[in-house]
């Protein structure tokens, strides 16, 4: 049954002080039968000492371990309350993580599809230039073929102007293509800017 702390605390002052009173009766039994002068009166009231002292012992050392036990007792509730304290943190830190994680994850995510669009941009770049160049020689090709065989001019001539108005909108297309990767360079260059400023 458990008691209010206040009772607690009177009842072991009183048997700190029934201990001492039991102490200081020994000791006023020991004067009185040296006092009587008489060797069985100093005996019998030497050996009630004895006995008043081994139940003060007894008094004190209950005293001891009762407090001993409360003091055990509070140690345990303040190891749950802080265990339930690092649980709560424990959780909150968890939670922190899987958000900051997953806000990390979606970052990565747009980072990968600007760079896939890029790379695509940077492809259909090099493919338009490729086509370019080839364009070029055809019409190098064809101006050849034109200075060699007269006779057939008029088809040469044009197909030299079919080649040129292909290279023409090859060089439209190039230009078209490297304004969208400009672009798509400061979009991305943008979006690393704020994925580093947020991480």
């Amino acid at each position: 049954m458990t008691r209010p702390v206040g009772s607690r605390r009177r009842q072991r002052s009183a048997r700190v002080l029934a201990a001492v009173a039991l102490l200081v009766l020994a000791a006023g039994a020991v004067t009185g039968g040296l006092l009587a002068g008489s060797w069985a009166a100093a005996a019998s009231t030497a050996v009630a000492a004895v006995l008043l002292g081994a139940a003060a012992t007894k008094i004190t050392h209950s005293e001891l371990l009762a407090t001993r036990r409360d003091a055990a007792r509070d140690r345990a509730e303040q190891a749950q309350a802080y265990r339930k304290m690092a649980d709560v943190q424990a959780q909150e830190n968890l939670e922190f993580v899987a958000g900051m994680q997953k806000k990390i994850a979606q970052r990565d995510a747009t980072v990968a599809r600007l760079e896939k669009r890029l790379s695509a941009a940077a492809a259909e770049l090099v493919d338009a230039r490729r086509r370019l160049a080839d364009a070029t020689e055809r019409v190098a090709a064809a101006a050849q073929r034109a200075n060699t065989a007269e006779n057939a001019s008029a088809q040469l001539s044009l197909r030299l102007e079919e080649a040129e108005e292909r290279a023409a909108n090859a060089v439209v297309r190039v230009a078209e293509l490297e304004s969208e990767v400009e672009s798509l360079r400061g979009e991305l260059a943008g979006w690393k800017a704020r994925v580093s400023r947020s991480a």
